[in-house]
């Protein structure tokens, strides 16, 4: 027997399973609150400009007005005589209408050093990029759940530490270390858990730690505003890391992993432990080899995506669709203060609305891939520009229209994960994925630098993150359909996969379709998140 007829035996997704669901979905809600938490620890407030001759006549009590905000008012000072404009020599008063401190009113990350503040997004978000690889690369090694564990404490311990930053630089340090963390979380804990299920259950199981997610989402606006000082909220969001200490004897390895790394006889032990709490009988003795896992596998680097034709043009198009997912998911969360509503309630609607739109993926699913996500990446970007048509004085609408671009872009985001995982053969699955992953950063890398853009001309944002999705919802349309079709295993395989012979070749009720190979959707929510 291989390793996926054990694990149906075990029960492929029993009691055991759902429970380490459990322990891998409660770091979701983390995840979501360090990343989003800058949108209010980072936030400018209206804030005026001081200088020695006329500090003390500033009447503070102005400064909620949004004129405040304009550059004469915010960067420059008039003289004691109103004649001239003077630096802020006596630096910036804030106002404390609706934050008590951000790192911008404590570091003063306003006027010509406004910029650093989307630097330090964008140096976090490269965490993150480097964080895939390293963590990646630790748990091919030691094991995913030693990864998992090592990234879950030096999360905790750095953002607790980013609460204590004495200056903006170490701050923006010990963000890009939480960013790697990230990632490390992010890529473990959906490996483990989809190396534990079976094949069919592996979609839902997955989608559905996405919901802890956007409840993270929605969570972070509730705890910032009752806590409105930046210090104590990244406490907050952090302390309870420490909590995830009783993993150590909770959260199991991955018996795949161990049987890959001819440790079989801990496989088999952690497979009979699984059977027995989810009540299924377990043969007392298992002929099980390291090759039976490994069979189909072969030695395949990254330039074999593009060896190919077929191959060659899926890869650039996904690769594509990855960068933009990200690109538009973060460049509309972090620009959400832009919007001019009330910060805590659109962030709150912004989380909501991540909830409708991962369900609408499981329902169109099993009758589409590539349709929904031409659609929902137009739905995104269609969204997007619109807002360009609405005036600034109604908020509100350009709101509405940013959550629909937002719901396009996380229900398109869902679906490129399987989608790619199928069509990627599953000699080039793993490499495929985290290829894509790379550009996946390097669009949420590019994310806060493209809203920086909003001080020079607030169109060109909203131009990028509109247009960008409607060409990837037509590069989408060129992709093949892969629902209810077998699964390709080599690269001849996904260069004949839309010929008639192929499904004649591999019908998906055949025993010997590559769909039922070992591992077929193994990676398809690897690298994981948003």
């Amino acid at each position: 027997m291989n390793f996926e007829q054990l694990l149906v035996i075990a029960g492929g997704f029993g009691r055991f399973q759902k429970t380490l669901y459990v322990w891998i979905c409660l770091p979701q809600i983390l995840l979501a609150f360090h990343m989003m938490v800058s949108v209010f620890t980072s936030a400018t407030p209206p804030h005026r400009c001081l200088s020695r001759a006329d500090a003390l006549q500033l009447q503070l009590a102005n400064l909620s007005d949004p004129r405040a905000t304009d550059h004469e008012r915010s960067c420059r000072a008039k003289t004691a005589g109103n004649q001239s404009v003077s630096e802020c020599e006596a630096g910036w008063a804030y106002s404390h209408d609706v934050f008590e401190t951000t790192t911008v009113t404590e570091w003063d990350l306003v006027c010509d050093r406004a910029s650093l503040n989307n630097i330090g997004s964008s140096i976090y978000m490269l965490g993150l990029l480097i964080g895939a690889v390293l963590f990646g690369a630790m748990a091919d090694r030691f094991g995913r759940r030693f990864a998992l564990l090592l990234s879950l404490a030096l999360q905790t311990v750095f953002g607790v530490a980013a609460a204590f930053s004495p200056n903006f630089l170490v701050y923006v340090i010990l963000r890009f270390f939480i960013g790697t963390t990230i990632s490390g979380i992010i890529i473990n804990a959906f490996v483990l858990g989809t190396e534990w299920t079976s094949t069919k259950r592996r979609m839902l199981a997955g989608i559905f730690t996405d919901y802890f997610f956007g409840f993270g989402y929605m969570l972070l606006a509730g705890m910032a505003y009752f806590i409105r000082d930046w210090r104590k909220l990244q406490v907050a969001i952090s302390a309870p890391g420490f909590l995830f200490i009783f993993y150590i004897w909770v959260l199991p390895h991955s018996a795949r992993w161990l049987l890959m790394n001819d440790r079989k006889e801990e496989a088999i032990v952690l497979l009979r432990r699984a059977a027995m709490v989810n009540g299924r009988p377990f043969p007392p003795t298992v002929q099980l080899d390291k090759g039976d896992v490994m069979q189909g596998q072969s030695q395949h680097s990254a330039a074999d995506l593009f060896r190919t034709p077929e191959m060659r043009k899926r890869a650039l198009i996904l690769f594509y669709i990855w960068f933009v997912n990200v690109l538009v998911y973060y460049g509309l969360s972090l620009g959400v203060s832009d919007l001019g509503t009330d910060l805590y309630l659109t962030q709150f609607l912004f989380g909501l609305v991540e909830i409708p739109a991962r369900s609408l993926v499981l329902l169109v699913l099993p009758c589409s891939r590539r349709l929904p996500l031409s659609i929902f990446l137009f739905i995104g970007g269609g969204a997007c520009l619109l807002m360009l048509a609405i005036p600034a004085d109604y908020p509100y609408i350009q709101t509405i229209l940013a959550m629909t671009g937002k719901f396009g872009i996380t229900a398109s985001f869902a679906i490129i994960y399987i989608y790619s995982a199928e069509l990627f053969p599953t000699v080039l699955r793993q490499t495929g994925i985290g290829v894509s992953s790379m550009f996946a950063r390097i669009g949420g890398v590019l994310a806060p630098m493209i809203n920086l853009l909003r001080q020079q001309n607030p169109v060109v944002p909203v131009l990028i993150f509109g247009s960008t999705p409607l060409l990837g919802a037509a590069l989408a349309l060129a992709l093949p359909e892969t629902a209810n079709k077998p699964l390709p295993d080599t690269i001849q395989d996904a260069e004949r996969f839309t010929s008639k012979k192929y499904d004649q070749d591999f019908p998906v009720d055949s025993n010997q379709s590559p769909s039922s190979t070992e591992g077929q959707e193994l990676q398809c929510l690897t690298n994981k998140s948003p």
